[in-house]
């Protein structure tokens, strides 16, 4: 198998289901609240970290405030993991708002997760990574030119880039920097609409391919993904989802799985319906993380 290095956020979800969001003024009782780990590299690294897949993941913790102790607990329960210490700083949080259809709305204090400093990668100098992802919310931080610039000296065969749904406020010149390492693009039809500035999604993949030179990928929910390549656009269909718990952590999810596939030597329809089986069971379950038997059943034997 290829390596992988993904760099990026560990966070705490704290997962709020409610029948719908509130309006203003509207006083609502909600049905729970929970703390589960998250954030959108983990979730990712998690895929192929359990997957015992060779993974590199460079995720920082504070450890001040009430969310990096539990953050760092978790992390150091699984063998993949190993995160970046902040003595003086604190972790933020994602609020996780699930309406009864399943669907999330997400509001995030952003802390010292999503920071980033060459230093951390100096272990890894003059390593060659075959895969490398990033995710655009780290970008949009105050440092994620440091982590552009540490990008473009690093020996990556291939960087999959996640704008997420922030990706269109990322700096214009730090996206045409990412953009011109030929990044393969993993997104949603309406990431790609608002980063494309094109409402059809066939237009908007095509107009980000002819910026990147290199795949695109838009997950469609149960219609599955398709992609674009130098060969034209495909569309693999989607997996059968018994009951949709919530999607928090499904896009994250099926990149991961994509990473995992490709870095197992599958070509891109074989990975993408891996990835899409993987991203179903992800929404037919609470919060990001699969059970240990859910995991084994759809990942292991993906």
């Amino acid at each position: 198998m290829k390596n992988v290095l993904v760099i990026g956020s560990t966070c705490v979800d704290v997962i709020i289901r409610v029948d719908h969001l509130p309006r203003t003024e509207e006083n609502l009782h909600p049905q729970s609240q929970r703390f589960a780990i998250g954030g959108c590299a983990y979730n990712v690294a998690n895929i192929l970290g359990r997957a015992g897949a060779p993974l590199t993941f460079v995720t920082p913790v504070g450890r001040q405030g009430v969310f990096g102790p539990f953050v760092r607990e978790k992390l150091n329960a699984l063998g993949f993991a190993t995160a970046i210490d902040l003595p003086d700083a604190q972790n933020g949080c994602c609020y996780c708002f699930v309406e009864a259809t399943g669907e999330r709305t997400f509001c995030s204090i952003h802390g010292a997760e999503y920071t980033f400093s060459p230093d951390w990668m100096a272990p890894y100098a003059g390593r060659r990574f075959d895969f490398a992802y990033v995710c655009g919310l780290e970008v949009e931080e105050a440092t994620g030119e440091a982590l552009v610039s540490w990008l473009e000296q690093a020996d990556i065969g291939t960087l999959v880039y996640a704008p997420g749904p922030r990706g269109a406020r990322v700096r214009p010149e730090l996206t045409a920097r990412l953009f011109a390492l030929h990044p393969v693009l993993h997104l949603n039809a309406g990431e790609a609409s608002a980063l494309s500035g094109e409402a059809a999604l066939p237009d908007a993949m095509r107009a980000l391919h002819a910026r990147t030179g290199n795949t695109v990928i838009a997950t469609m929910g149960a219609r599955g993904a398709c992609y674009l390549d130098e060969s034209g656009l495909r569309t693999v269909p989607g997996a059968p989802c018994e009951r949709v718990a919530d999607t928090i952590g499904a896009g994250d999810a099926h990149a991961g799985a994509v990473l995992l596939g490709l870095s197992r030597g599958m070509a891109m329809p074989d990975a993408l319906a891996f990835a899409n089986g993987v991203s179903a069971a992800v929404v037919g379950t609470d919060g990001a993380t699969l059970s240990d038997a859910d995991f084994a059943r759809v990942v292991m034997r993906g």
